[in-house]
């Protein structure tokens, strides 16, 4: 079971949504503001803004959690364009 402390992860969290910026994948920039852990394989990554406070990400074994966090965002910022 993945675990890793909100701290580890926040630059990470970052990095990936700093990336997909820079590539024009998300429509606005985003700031981490921490990352918590609500269960076995169950974080919650929190933004600084209004139009996205937070994200759910399920980290499983195996899995990268900068591949799984990046799936996730682009899904929700997906459903918040309607798309």
């Amino acid at each position: 079971m993945p675990t890793a402390s909100g701290s580890l992860l926040r630059p990470q969290a970052q990095s990936v949504l700093d990336n997909l910026f820079k590539h024009d994948v998300l429509p606005f920039q985003l700031t981490v503001t921490k990352v918590e852990c609500i269960g076995p394989n169950e974080y919650i990554v929190r933004f600084y803004d209004r139009r996205l406070r937070s994200v759910d990400v399920s980290w499983k074994k195996d899995q990268s959690f900068e591949d799984v966090f990046q799936a996730a965002i682009i899904d929700r910022v997906k459903r918040l364009g309607g798309h």
